[in-house]
């Protein structure tokens, strides 16, 4: 027998749920609640709020073990960039939770699938759910195997922008050095996909797509970063 799209989503995230009406309400956008007139506690809103703080808690611990001799200051940063909103989208395409997430009329046709707020905080709820059904132990073990991973590359994402500014204009001493241009724009009106060139002294140095400028900024300084942590910036320039 062929397995439905929720089991194999199951799989992928290697947990069951003992209360399946939980899993439902981790996944129901507040745009679909909306749209039945049901009431406010079948969204996902409050199931986000409590997966935040459970992977606030289990990522400051497995930061605190790991790292024995960072500092309080450093130990935030990193936490940041782990939680960020890019990580948890990103960990949500990953367990292909796009596919799985129910939204209203709406916010299906705008493109709400693909928008990395919904995901993020549909990921935030997942964890809660999974608290509340199995334990903090099960919800941990889930923000191990699928947020607290490539640890090298994530502390990259939280403000990559000022992140590659402070490193450009420390190398240039000018901050006219660092320019992002958006080479094009395709989709509607409503979900526009902008992509952008980031140069360092005239130079493509990388291009990204997001759903905003701000977005496709974000992503083409963090490929910069990836890149500078690579290679040597005189290599790159």
């Amino acid at each position: 027998m062929n397995k439905s799209n929720q089991e194999l989503f199951l799989d992928t995230i290697g947990y069951r749920f003992s209360d399946a009406s939980l899993l439902n309400n981790a996944l129901t956008h507040s745009s679909y609640s909306n749209d039945l007139g049901l009431d406010y506690s079948k969204n996902n809103e409050r199931l986000e709020f409590l997966g935040d703080a459970v992977l606030e808690l289990a990522s400051s611990r497995f930061i605190f073990e790991e790292h024995p001799d960072m500092p309080e200051g450093e130990m935030t940063t990193l936490r940041a960039s782990l939680v960020c909103e890019q990580s948890l989208a990103d960990a949500a395409r990953l367990i292909g939770l796009e596919n799985e997430v129910i939204l209203g009329h709406g916010e299906e046709k705008t493109g709400g699938r693909s928008r990395d707020s919904i995901l993020s905080d549909a990921f935030e709820a997942l964890i809660g759910a999974i608290y509340l059904d199995g334990g903090y132990d099960e919800a941990e073990g889930f923000i191990k195997k699928f947020i607290l991973t490539d640890i090298e590359k994530k502390s990259l994402y939280h403000d990559s922008k000022s992140k590659l500014q402070q490193i450009v204009q420390g190398y240039f001493h000018e901050k006219s050095s660092l320019v992002y241009d958006v080479i094009k724009e395709t989709g509607p009106a409503h979900n526009k996909t902008f992509t952008v060139e980031l140069k360092i002294q005239g130079t493509q140095i990388t291009v990204a797509d997001g759903h905003t400028k701000k977005k496709a900024e974000q992503e083409a300084a963090y490929q910069a970063l990836l890149l500078l942590k690579e290679k040597d910036l005189l290599e790159i320039i």
